[in-house]
């Protein structure tokens, strides 16, 4: 059967936050969840990233390991992996119908991410896991991966203002959602917070008797290493970082302080495991450098303004950009901090060129108009040396690449959806050319 016919019809039940259904859900299903240890990991950005080192040394470790993610670039396999490999299409297909098949009659449905959680506790239980990496979807107090009572650790990556009309219009709203995976006694890894986030958290770790660990970021070597200070003993732990940006001196070391928890709890994972483990981690679409049309072009989400900066931040340290204009192909959904984004993106002599994310959202949420972002745009940077409107992510592309210089910078952003259709077609128009 195939997998969207399946989970596509459940988008008409859109984001409803809270635990009754999913709870519910689990109890028919027998509680699978009850049978896994845990590793639980909310945050604004960086908690896909923290979420794959962990996922990677563990597997490197010698530990069955699961990971569940969201949302997917490409397939929906992407979201439950077992030591780093994502679930058969048929093996996927025959978990959602084992999980639609535990809904009753006389409960309320089941929403699209209810199910896929549902699924992936149920492969874990399966394959009996030794440990799951499981990534929030949203928020973290209502969210559906928020029925975990003792988890190993919990990490709150960072606090940012994105997803305010689910979660609460302050930052401290914000922060009070992602907290509420916090558990009594269970010990928390936090990253760098504004201060408002941070007092909540806090406060939230102490009533809770939580533990909580704040670990700095690591120090930048030469040729792609890092060095993390264990907060137990203050050893020096030089390591591979493959993930691109000055983030992940962050991200690693939040991960990194995690294993150094698990290892403090009795789990067996070496430095070799570590340095091993840390070197074979990928997560695509994030900062991640492919080719079109001879070209070289950098894929990043950057859907928030927090990760906006940070994509700037690493463009601007690139040597071949040299403060050259760089060419921007983006497209953003409408319920984003538009005017936020572009500020943290655009500099005067830049290209932008904008198009519609092609990928049938949740119900309720739409492309951004492209006239307002090119409006918006200008009155921002007036300095834009062009800005286009494309009906499509390719005739943009097509544009830029004429356009551009064989050195100048091209970044496909704005939306992961757009990244992970940029994935999924390239890869079509290659394969169409391999059998041509």
């Amino acid at each position: 059967m195939d997998i969207d016919s399946v989970i596509q019809p459940l988008q008409r039940f859109g984001v409803h936050l809270g635990l009754d259904r999913i709870v519910n859900l689990l109890a028919n299903l027998g509680n699978p969840h009850h049978q896994i240890p845990v590793i639980h990991v909310a945050g604004t950005n960086g908690k896909g990233s923290v979420c794959a080192y962990l996922s990677s040394v563990l597997t490197e470790a010698g530990y069955c390991t699961g990971r569940y993610t969201s949302p997917h670039l490409v397939n929906w396999t992407e979201r439950i992996c077992l030591n780093e490999q994502p679930i058969s299409s048929e093996e996927l297909s025959q978990l959602f119908q084992k999980v639609q098949a535990a809904i009753r009659p006389d409960e309320e449905s089941a929403t699209q991410f209810e199910v896929i959680t549902a699924a992936a506790w149920l492969y874990f239980a399966q394959q009996q896991v030794d440990v799951a990496v499981v990534e929030v979807g949203l928020g973290g107090r209502l969210d559906a991966t928020n029925v975990c009572l003792e988890p190993l650790v919990t990490i709150i990556t960072s606090i940012s203002r994105e997803h305010w009309q689910q979660l609460g219009p302050t930052v401290s709203d914000i922060a009070k959602e992602k907290a509420g995976i916090l558990k009594p006694g269970c010990p928390v890894v936090v990253g760098t917070l504004p201060s408002d986030a941070e007092k909540v958290v806090r406060s939230r770790a102490l009533e809770l008797k939580c533990p909580i660990f704040t670990p700095q970021p690591a120090r930048q070597l030469a040729s792609g290493w890092a060095e993390y200070q264990t907060i137990q003993n203050s050893k020096l732990i030089k390591y591979p970082l493959p993930l691109a940006g000055q983030i992940q001196l962050t991200n690693s070391a939040l991960a990194l302080a995690t294993l150094e928890i698990l290892q403090k709890q009795g789990w067996q994972i070496s430095e070799e495991a570590i340095i091993n483990g840390m070197a074979k981690t990928e997560w695509p679409g994030r900062m991640q450098w492919t080719t079109w049309k001879n070209h070289k072009l950098l894929l990043d989400g950057a859907h928030n303004t927090a990760a906006a900066q940070v994509l700037r931040q690493y463009v601007d340290s690139l040597d071949a950009v040299n403060h050259k204009p760089v060419n921007w192909v983006m497209g953003m959904f409408s319920d984003k901090d538009h005017a936020d984004i572009f500020a943290a993106l655009l500099r005067p002599g830049d290209r932008l060129y904008l198009v519609p994310i092609p990928v049938e959202p949740w119900p309720g949420r739409t492309s951004a108009d492209l006239h307002e972002l090119a409006n918006l745009a200008h009155s921002l940077c007036p300095k834009l040396s062009d800005r286009q409107l494309h009906p499509d992510l390719f005739t943009a592309l097509e544009t830029a690449t004429s356009t551009a210089t064989t050195d100048d910078l091209i970044v496909l952003c704005g939306s992961l959806y757009l990244v992970g259709d940029f994935l999924l077609r390239s890869k079509e128009v290659n394969r169409k050319k391999f059998i041509h």
